[in-house]
């Protein structure tokens, strides 16, 4: 196995492709976060499936977040491992074999589970009450994603009143996501339309509570609605974690700007084929560009065209300063959740050199 570079090493001789993170930026990003659901009096549960680091993780609740978002019980299982208890495992739980890993999540955490439909939660009441345990839940409902979820209004009821009445069970609220509203372009019609997404979810909470459910969780928002999910009467607590790093789609698409890009892909310049282009030596295994195009940091007139498995195509400006092979540029992921999967470590920068290496230690658990 090819060792770690030594801590102090100079950024520039990190062999290369390298996921950087730059720590001031992360941390002005964490405090930034924190400030503003403080300010609006919303907790903060920010998604770990961006970073898949304990390492992180654990600097996230000292700064001041509630737990971690999972999107799969395979991330909550590391998690709790590390020591941290409070997870929201944002995706729904089928199979033998899930109940079991779950029952022994709920032995050393305190997870919450989702849940759309009575069929997933039965096997998971009964495996709970067998352990003598009991795991809290909130129902997802759809507000307008149309991917999962109970339909606002007597389906959300009725399914909370079934599961209020499981042994096992703790029924602690619900959550939705406005994914669906992130791209909208106009500013003004994107607050508009948001709250008027979230606000349906908190009139089912509000129902709930007035038929006599308990409801404290209500749990929302994404990074690319973060700034008007936290805003929204009544939501409780905001899931926004791909800000730590922030990336391309997160800036262009979805009009994020207080956050500073934290995360960068290092790369060697390897070819110049012709004068107007150059590649380096990364591509589709090393950063993601679906989404959005990534970027060139402090490079004008250099931009990333083509992506192959393991080449990077540079288009070069005629009036651009040149670029020359063996240079080292930093890229800004079009994706970051979609970026930081493919590797192994971050390496942590400060002032120019590498200052810690921490793990993607969840990376890969998928199941």
């Amino acid at each position: 196995m090819i060792p770690y570079p030594a801590i102090g090493t100079p950024a520039a001789e990190l062999d290369t492709p390298a996921l950087c993170l730059d720590l001031a930026k992360f941390q002005a990003n964490v405090a930034t976060a924190a400030a503003l659901c403080q300010r609006h009096g919303v907790a903060w549960r920010p998604h770990a499936k961006c970073h898949k680091s304990p390492d992180i993780g654990r600097r996230l609740i000292e700064a001041g977040a509630i737990g971690l978002t999972c999107a799969k019980l395979g991330e909550a299982e590391v998690f709790a491992a590390a020591g941290i208890s409070d997870l929201l495992i944002a995706n729904l739980l089928v199979g033998e074999r899930k109940v079991e890993r779950l029952v022994a999540v709920r032995r050393i955490a305190d997870p919450i589970i989702c849940i759309d439909h009575l069929e997933q939660v039965e096997p998971i009441s009964r495996a709970m009450h067998a352990a003598g345990l009991r795991v809290r839940a909130i129902i997802e409902v759809d507000i307008g994603l149309d991917r999962v979820g109970t339909a606002p209004g007597e389906a959300t009821l009725a399914l909370a009143q079934a599961i209020d009445q499981l042994p096992g069970i703790e029924l602690v609220g619900i959550m939705g996501y406005e994914g669906h509203l992130l791209l909208v372009e106009d500013q003004a019609q994107k607050r508009t339309q948001i709250a008027a997404a979230l606000a349906l979810l908190a009139e089912n909470a509000e129902m709930l509570k007035r038929h006599g459910l308990a409801c404290p969780i209500v749990s929302c928002g994404g990074t690319g609605s973060l700034p008007f999910a936290v805003a929204q009467p009544g939501i409780t607590e905001v899931q926004a974690g791909g800000l730590i790093f922030m990336d391309a789609f997160y800036r262009q698409k979805c009009q994020i700007e207080s956050f500073e890009f934290a995360l960068t892909l290092q790369v060697t310049v390897v070819s110049r084929p012709v004068p107007q282009r150059a590649v380096f030596d990364a591509g589709r295994k090393s950063i993601h560009g679906e989404f959005c195009t990534p970027l060139v940091v402090n490079r004008a007139g250099v931009t990333v065209g083509r992506l192959s498995a393991e080449h990077g195509q540079l288009e070069i400006a005629a009036d651009a300063p040149p670029v020359a092979i063996g240079e080292r540029l930093h890229l800004v992921p079009g994706y970051a959740d979609l970026t930081t999967v493919l590797h192994n470590q971050f390496y942590v920068l400060e002032d120019g050199k590498l200052h810690d290496i921490w793990p993607l230690v969840a990376r890969g658990r998928l199941e």
